[in-house]
């Protein structure tokens, strides 16, 4: 919610050079207004908005980027921008483990997924995505080569790289500056009321379990987005912002995703929580001995490429350290209590109720079973 906000602003203050608050505000009222009415199925009908305003921002641009933007080819080989460069190297692992790993903490994601009827029609939405994602994002990249080689990109004052599109954009005619501006906006709302929506739901469902009043939790969600909108106004960069929930996801999901394979039954929450929290402890610890103690320039590397790597093999390294530090505890105690050891024993399987439909008391609740049904009481997960 902070980046999208925070990307927001910084757009408008490009374009117009106006106080975004005024956007970001009404942005927030709005999208909590017709999420609150409409749900989450509002929220797919902005998506398919969303997903229209994109390829015509898209094709306005190239057309008038061609036609309008005149690049000074003395400033391509003075940029250095098509040189080699060891970041350019470093990104070509970063961006996939950052992007990925964040991914798995998105709910809007999760939720279209499980919104798919078959996975057929998953792998087929998805497949379109990628094709049309990767288009996207090429030409948008290009962009930013082509504000270093146009002028538009630093600016003065310099602006941050991220917004280097809508500065080239900034060049155009005022008529196409004031149609990006509409579908910026549009853009913005459509990803922040996947988000508002996304936060309901996981704090009505996977918090509270449904036990508490909706209006309370989208009243909630509406309180979060007043520090969200301060932090994101005052936010230098919007790429510092994904950085760190990056790092933060780098360092969670590997050894997150661990305990969904069925190989690995024997991996539990303590793992996950150690080597999720020993991840990020790794990139400062990394910084200690990187730069000869200095406890200031370790913690600013968690904002650095370096992070990345070490997040996620420190997260693993931390897990099964937490692993073997648990089964010791187990063993030990098993031991001493004198019960048999049971920390590496897998799950038992729970056959799934069934319920005759062909029956006329298909009213009844359905969590009754026959009498001649054998009953099996299941147990939650174990933490440690």
């Amino acid at each position: 919610m902070v980046a999208e906000l925070s990307g927001l602003q910084q757009i408008v203050n490009a374009l117009t050079g106006l106080n975004a608050l005024p956007v970001v505000i009404i942005e927030c009222f709005v999208t909590f207004v017709y999420t609150s009415l409409g749900g989450f199925r509002v929220s797919f009908i902005t998506d398919n908005i969303q997903g229209l305003m994109v390829v015509l921002l898209i094709i306005i641009a190239v057309i008038t980027v061609g036609v309008e933007t005149n690049i000074d080819r003395s400033l391509i080989d003075s940029s250095n921008l098509l040189d080699a460069s060891l970041l350019g190297w470093q990104l070509i692992y970063i961006l996939p483990v950052a992007i990925l790993t964040n991914d798995f903490f998105l709910s809007g994601f999760w939720m279209r997924t499980f919104a798919s009827k078959t996975d057929k029609d998953l792998f087929i939405g998805v497949s379109i995505a990628a094709v049309a994602i990767t288009i996207i994002l090429a030409l948008v990249g290009v962009s930013g080569l082509l504000a270093a080689w146009s002028g538009a990109w630093p600016g003065n004052p310099p602006q941050e790289g991220s917004i280097a599109f809508f500065l080239l954009l900034e060049q155009l005619p005022a008529w196409v500056v004031g149609i990006v501006l509409v579908m910026v906006v549009a853009l913005s709302t459509a990803a922040f009321d996947s988000l508002q929506s996304s936060m309901v739901s996981t704090g009505s469902n996977d918090i509270f379990r449904n036990r508490l009043n909706l209006w309370f939790i989208r009243t909630s969600v509406l309180l979060i987005t007043v520090p969200a909108c301060v932090v994101a106004l005052k936010s230098p960069s919007v790429l510092q912002i994904f950085l760190i929930s990056d790092l933060v996801s780098a360092s969670a999901v590997p050894v997150l995703v661990i305990g969904l394979s069925e190989w690995c039954y024997w991996w539990r929450g303590f793992e996950v929580v150690v080597g999720g929290l020993g991840g990020i402890l790794t990139v400062f610890l990394f910084g200690l001995v990187y730069y000869h103690g200095d406890a200031t320039l370790a913690g600013n590397l968690i904002l650095l490429e370096g992070a990345f790597l070490a997040a996620p093999i420190g997260g693993l390294l931390w897990g099964f350290g937490a692993l073997a530090l648990r089964l010791a505890f187990q063993l030990a105690h098993a031991k001493i209590k004198g019960h048999r050891f049971d920390g590496l024993d897998k799950p038992m399987s729970y056959p799934p109720a069934h319920f005759d439909t062909a029956d006329a008391g298909l009213d009844e609740d359905r969590n009754e079973l026959d009498n001649d049904t054998e009953h099996i009481d299941s147990k939650p997960g174990k933490f440690f």
